[in-house]
Protein backbone atom coordinates (compact mmCIF):
# COMPACT_ATOMS: atom_id res chain seq x y z
CA UNK A 1 0.00 0.00 0.00
CA UNK A 2 1.24 3.31 -0.65
CA UNK A 3 1.89 6.39 1.56
CA UNK A 4 -0.95 8.08 -0.32
CA UNK A 5 -3.30 5.09 0.79
CA UNK A 6 -2.22 4.91 3.95
CA UNK A 7 -2.46 8.33 4.91
CA UNK A 8 -5.80 8.33 3.27
CA UNK A 9 -7.34 5.54 5.06
CA UNK A 10 -5.94 6.42 8.54
CA UNK A 11 -7.43 9.75 8.21
CA UNK A 12 -10.87 8.21 6.94
CA UNK A 13 -10.73 5.77 9.89
CA UNK A 14 -10.54 8.55 12.36
CA UNK A 15 -13.24 10.97 10.12
CA UNK A 16 -10.51 13.54 9.81
CA UNK A 17 -8.77 15.74 7.36
CA UNK A 18 -4.63 14.25 6.78
CA UNK A 19 -2.52 16.21 9.22
CA UNK A 20 0.41 18.50 8.62
CA UNK A 21 2.33 15.57 9.04
CA UNK A 22 0.79 12.99 6.89
CA UNK A 23 1.01 15.93 3.40
CA UNK A 24 4.90 16.23 4.24
CA UNK A 25 5.16 12.61 4.05
CA UNK A 26 2.59 12.73 0.63
CA UNK A 27 4.98 15.35 -0.49
CA UNK A 28 8.17 13.71 0.11
CA UNK A 29 6.78 10.35 -1.50
CA UNK A 30 5.89 12.37 -4.97
CA UNK A 31 9.32 14.34 -4.83
CA UNK A 32 11.25 11.02 -4.50
CA UNK A 33 8.34 9.25 -7.22
CA UNK A 34 10.49 9.32 -10.07
CA UNK A 35 13.96 8.48 -8.49
CA UNK A 36 11.99 5.03 -7.06
CA UNK A 37 10.84 4.61 -10.60
CA UNK A 38 14.67 4.84 -12.23
CA UNK A 39 15.92 2.82 -9.38
CA UNK A 40 12.86 0.09 -10.08
CA UNK A 41 13.59 0.25 -13.93
CA UNK A 42 17.39 -0.52 -13.06
CA UNK A 43 16.52 -3.53 -10.64
CA UNK A 44 14.51 -4.50 -13.76
CA UNK A 45 16.47 -4.69 -16.70
CA UNK A 46 19.26 -6.14 -14.93
CA UNK A 47 17.36 -8.59 -13.20
CA UNK A 48 19.50 -11.54 -15.11
CA UNK A 49 22.76 -9.97 -14.57
CA UNK A 50 22.17 -9.02 -10.55
CA UNK A 51 20.72 -12.87 -10.44
CA UNK A 52 23.53 -14.57 -11.58
CA UNK A 53 26.03 -12.41 -9.78
CA UNK A 54 24.18 -12.48 -6.38
CA UNK A 55 24.06 -16.55 -7.04
CA UNK A 56 28.12 -16.65 -7.59
CA UNK A 57 28.59 -14.78 -4.40
CA UNK A 58 26.11 -16.81 -2.47
CA UNK A 59 27.63 -20.20 -4.01
CA UNK A 60 31.14 -18.79 -2.72
CA UNK A 61 29.95 -18.36 0.41
CA UNK A 62 28.16 -21.33 0.86
CA UNK A 63 29.46 -24.03 -1.17
CA UNK A 64 27.27 -26.54 0.64
CA UNK A 65 23.88 -24.97 -1.13
CA UNK A 66 25.32 -26.74 -4.27
CA UNK A 67 27.04 -29.40 -3.19
CA UNK A 68 25.48 -32.92 -3.54
CA UNK A 69 22.70 -33.18 -0.96
CA UNK A 70 22.58 -29.24 -0.35
CA UNK A 71 19.37 -27.53 -1.47
CA UNK A 72 20.68 -26.19 -4.57
CA UNK A 73 22.57 -29.27 -5.83
CA UNK A 74 21.43 -30.29 -9.39
CA UNK A 75 20.42 -28.17 -11.98
CA UNK A 76 16.44 -28.44 -11.24
CA UNK A 77 16.64 -27.27 -7.94
CA UNK A 78 19.46 -24.56 -8.90
CA UNK A 79 16.85 -23.29 -11.54
CA UNK A 80 14.21 -23.20 -9.19
CA UNK A 81 16.19 -21.10 -6.59
CA UNK A 82 17.57 -18.77 -9.40
CA UNK A 83 13.54 -18.35 -9.88
CA UNK A 84 13.10 -17.17 -6.36
CA UNK A 85 15.62 -14.73 -6.31
CA UNK A 86 14.22 -13.37 -9.40
CA UNK A 87 10.87 -13.47 -7.35
CA UNK A 88 12.61 -11.26 -4.58
CA UNK A 89 14.05 -8.94 -6.46
CA UNK A 90 10.77 -7.74 -8.04
CA UNK A 91 9.32 -7.29 -4.57
CA UNK A 92 11.84 -5.15 -3.96
CA UNK A 93 10.54 -3.25 -6.92
CA UNK A 94 7.64 -3.21 -6.04
CA UNK A 95 8.27 -1.90 -2.17
CA UNK A 96 10.34 1.11 -4.01
CA UNK A 97 7.53 1.90 -6.16
CA UNK A 98 5.00 1.85 -3.35
CA UNK A 99 7.16 3.77 -1.35
CA UNK A 100 6.46 0.97 1.39
CA UNK A 101 6.95 -2.16 2.33
CA UNK A 102 3.33 -3.34 2.88
CA UNK A 103 3.53 -5.05 -0.81
CA UNK A 104 6.87 -7.21 0.25
CA UNK A 105 5.18 -8.47 3.32
CA UNK A 106 1.91 -9.22 1.36
CA UNK A 107 3.25 -10.52 -1.60
CA UNK A 108 6.17 -12.29 -0.85
CA UNK A 109 6.60 -12.33 3.38
CA UNK A 110 3.36 -13.53 4.71
CA UNK A 111 3.77 -17.87 3.87
CA UNK A 112 6.89 -17.83 2.64
CA UNK A 113 8.55 -19.15 6.06
CA UNK A 114 6.05 -21.62 5.72
CA UNK A 115 6.31 -22.87 2.49
CA UNK A 116 10.22 -22.90 2.86
CA UNK A 117 10.30 -25.21 5.86
CA UNK A 118 7.47 -27.21 4.38
CA UNK A 119 9.92 -28.13 1.38
CA UNK A 120 12.81 -28.08 3.68
CA UNK A 121 14.81 -24.90 2.47
CA UNK A 122 16.59 -22.76 4.69
CA UNK A 123 14.89 -19.83 5.60
CA UNK A 124 18.49 -18.56 7.23
CA UNK A 125 19.72 -19.55 3.42
CA UNK A 126 17.10 -17.51 1.91
CA UNK A 127 17.92 -14.41 3.50
CA UNK A 128 22.04 -14.68 2.70
CA UNK A 129 20.36 -14.93 -0.77
CA UNK A 130 18.60 -11.79 -0.73
CA UNK A 131 21.45 -10.08 1.16
CA UNK A 132 23.66 -11.21 -1.79
CA UNK A 133 21.10 -9.75 -3.71
CA UNK A 134 21.38 -6.61 -2.21
CA UNK A 135 25.29 -6.14 -2.89
CA UNK A 136 24.87 -7.21 -6.35
CA UNK A 137 22.22 -4.88 -7.02
CA UNK A 138 24.13 -1.69 -5.26
CA UNK A 139 26.83 -2.34 -7.25
CA UNK A 140 24.43 -1.19 -9.94
CA UNK A 141 23.06 1.91 -8.43
CA UNK A 142 24.71 5.31 -7.30
CA UNK A 143 25.10 6.12 -4.04
CA UNK A 144 22.01 7.98 -3.73
CA UNK A 145 19.99 5.45 -5.87
CA UNK A 146 21.68 2.72 -3.37
CA UNK A 147 20.30 4.66 0.09
CA UNK A 148 16.93 4.53 -1.80
CA UNK A 149 17.21 0.80 -2.63
CA UNK A 150 18.45 -0.52 0.50
CA UNK A 151 15.69 -0.15 3.04
CA UNK A 152 13.56 -2.26 1.51
CA UNK A 153 16.28 -5.32 1.11
CA UNK A 154 17.22 -5.04 4.38
CA UNK A 155 12.74 -5.32 5.45
CA UNK A 156 13.17 -8.66 3.57
CA UNK A 157 16.61 -10.09 4.80
CA UNK A 158 14.73 -9.22 8.52
CA UNK A 159 11.37 -10.35 7.37
CA UNK A 160 13.27 -14.12 6.48
CA UNK A 161 15.81 -14.21 9.68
Amino acid sequence: MSVVSQVILRADDELRYPSTGELSLIQDFFQTGLQRVQVATRLAENERKIVQEASRQLWRQRPDFIAPGGNAAGERQRALCLRDYGWYLRLITYGLLAGDTTPIETIGVIGAREMYNSLGVPVPGMAEAVRCLKNASLELLSAEEGAQAAPYFDYLVQALS
